[in-house]
């Protein structure tokens, strides 16, 4: 005789879960679209669509475009961080440390990350309420990131890991706005590793 096995209970979602499903739903969908579509293109019609909820719930979470859009790249960016802090606790000693940091703020800097702050950054130039909304994130998220460098600094003391840190930033976005508009990707690897050798001689002393 054959049995059935036990149906397992269901677990029900908290408020407090769905709340943080729902949101983090748009912050992703608000990223997805600014990646896919630009931010032009980026409405809030759309960004519900794709995260499958009303505007009413949108409005239940933000009180505005301009607030969802400066979260949605904290939430983007803190998970980069919690995804590279494993890389930032195993940096190698010696001089070696210093070129794998710089390629640990590349990997950060660069990509959907670049793509999506960088959208924001140029709407932002004649939007005062993003403006004002996004400039905060951005400088608490380069505060945070240094942080966690300058933990795991090795020698190198505080005012030194802050001028490599903003040095390679800046570089990195760069690099970031030559990717976008199409700009060789070997000569931004040149780039990339002359900058290494530089700084490893410079702040690896």
């Amino acid at each position: 005789m054959t049995t059935t096995p036990p149906t397992p209970p269901r677990t029900h979602r908290t408020q407090a879960q769905r709340r943080a499903e729902t949101r983090a739903a748009l912050l992703d969908a608000t990223i997805d679209c600014l990646v896919e579509l630009g931010y032009p293109r980026t409405s809030m019609q759309e960004i519900c669509a794709r995260a499958g909820v009303s505007k009413g719930a949108f409005q239940h979470h933000f009180a505005s475009k301009s607030e969802l859009m400066a979260s949605a790249v904290q939430h983007l960016t803190t998970r980069l961080q919690h995804e590279r802090a494993p890389e930032a606790r195993e940096l190698p000693d010696g001089p070696e440390r210093i070129a794998a940091a710089i390629d640990l703020l590349w990997n950060s800097y660069s990509g959907t990350l670049a793509t999506a702050a960088m959208e924001l950054w140029i709407a932002a130039r004649t939007d005062p309420d993003l403006r004002c909304a996004i400039r905060p994130v951005d400088r608490a998220l380069g505060r945070s990131t240094l942080e966690l460098l300058t933990g795991v600094s090795g020698d190198l003391s505080e005012e030194r890991m802050q001028t490599l840190f903003w040095l390679t930033v800046n570089l990195t976005r760069g690099l970031a706005l030559d990717a976008e508009l199409g700009g060789d990707p070997h000569r931004r690897e040149q780039l990339l590793a002359e900058w290494k050798r530089i700084a490893t001689r410079y702040f690896g002393e």
